[in-house]
């Protein structure tokens, strides 16, 4: 019997009630799947990929590890683009998702993710013997924001249950 109680307690987490009051269900989804949460991880690992490639870089001087650099850094940039136009659309179309503050600090961490990413690829493309201070400077900046931003995310997921469910209206 306290296994049945447990059950139905669990309808009255904050969670479950926050699904059950706004809709925060993924609008932009493929087969029931939020498209926002399974693009992140790409400019997440390039993200941290170019700061480990600045510091072989740093130790080593070999450029070959400034080319890695440049392409790590400009997939970086252009998967951190391509995730945020889908993170924007489900913020603007999902009503439930733009009336938590959470969504605005991980929109706007996101939003500086992308602009030091452009800045740190811009770099490089612009002059290759940059990279020590500024890239390994600007790689570690944005390893930074990936946290503070990754931290906004989980919360939207695991606080208030954002993308774990598609949209009733799609």
């Amino acid at each position: 019997m306290a296994e049945r109680d447990d059950f139905t307690s669990d309808a009255h987490s904050p969670v479950m009630l926050d699904l059950l009051r706004l809709d925060v269900g993924s609008a932009v989804a493929l087969v029931g799947h939020p498209i926002h949460v399974m693009m992140v991880h790409f400019p997440i690992a390039f993200v941290i990929a170019t700061l480990g490639v600045d510091v072989f870089y740093w130790w080593s001087g070999d450029a070959f590890w400034a080319r890695v650099g440049l392409w790590s850094t400009g997939m970086a940039f252009w998967s951190a683009v391509a995730a945020s136009i889908v993170g924007t659309g489900e913020l603007l179309l999902v009503r439930g998702i733009r009336l938590l503050e959470a969504s605005w600090s991980h929109a706007v961490a996101a939003m500086t993710l992308v602009a030091i990413a452009g800045a740190n690829w811009g770099l490089r493309l612009v002059d290759t013997q940059s990279i020590l201070p500024h890239g390994l400077a600007l790689s570690a900046l944005a390893s930074v924001m990936v946290g503070f931003a990754g931290w906004h995310g989980g919360k939207l997921v695991f606080d208030h249950g954002v993308g774990i469910l598609v949209s009733p209206r799609s």
